[in-house]
């Protein structure tokens, strides 16, 4: 009876234990550790902002500059001579028009295209004698293009220095300035287009015998 006692009273009587739940992490986020976080993805997203920044105002200075083209006239023809009429002062007036050919270069790493609206004024000593209009057209980026157009040279206007006339063909060459203007765009990367307007300012001499330019000197810029 003693010994059976003393084995319910034993080792076999104990009540098991039990083991304490493990402790699951809080779901709630320290607050400073989420402001850290936050700061940092800030700093983060402002050096990108500024390094984008700083490549494309590189790129604007440097590879994407828009660079003045340059002009130059390769030749020049005789079209017509048109005689005019003019009534109830009878006075007759010849109009000669003149078919111009302008080389274009085009240094800029894009293309350079160009809409109605550009025109080119000739003077002679300071008078405006002659204008023409500029069809549309593109030059592409790095490379060269023509411009043709037909000059009509006014005649009667000419005459407000006839004696300075006659003695300049007497001698053989007729100096005149040319100023065109040339409204247009620039593609750049085929993403970035730009308005533009080239200018061209040209001092030429015009060969009476061979009825072509003797010599030129050209002044050419782009305003954006």
């Amino acid at each position: 009876m003693a010994s059976s006692a003393a084995a319910g009273n034993g080792t076999g009587g104990i009540l098991p234990t039990h083991t304490a739940a493990p402790a699951w992490p809080s779901k709630t986020k320290d607050p400073r550790r989420r402001r850290r976080c936050l700061c940092v993805c800030l700093l983060v997203t402002l050096a990108v902002l500024l390094a984008l920044a700083i490549t494309l105002l590189v790129l604007f200075l440097t590879v994407l500059k828009v660079r003045d083209p340059t002009t130059r006239l390769i030749s020049t023809r005789l079209a017509g001579v048109a005689p005019r009429l003019t009534f109830p002062a009878l006075s007759v007036q010849l109009n000669v028009t003149l078919l111009l050919t302008v080389a274009v270069h085009n240094p800029n790493p894009a293309s350079f295209a160009y809409d109605a609206g550009g025109h080119t004024d000739l003077t002679y000593r300071g008078a405006h004698v002659g204008e023409a209009a500029i069809d549309p057209g593109r030059i592409p980026s790095k490379g060269d293009g023509e411009v043709r157009l037909a000059l009509t040279v006014q005649a009667d206007r000419l005459a407000a220095d006839l004696a300075q006339l006659v003695a300049d063909v007497e001698s053989g060459s007729v100096a005149m300035e040319a100023s065109t203007r040339i409204p247009g765009r620039v593609t750049i990367l085929c993403i970035f287009k730009r308005h533009a307007v080239a200018y061209s300012d040209c001092s030429f001499v015009f060969g009476v015998a061979e009825m072509a330019v003797r010599s030129q000197q050209c002044h050419d810029r782009t305003k954006l």
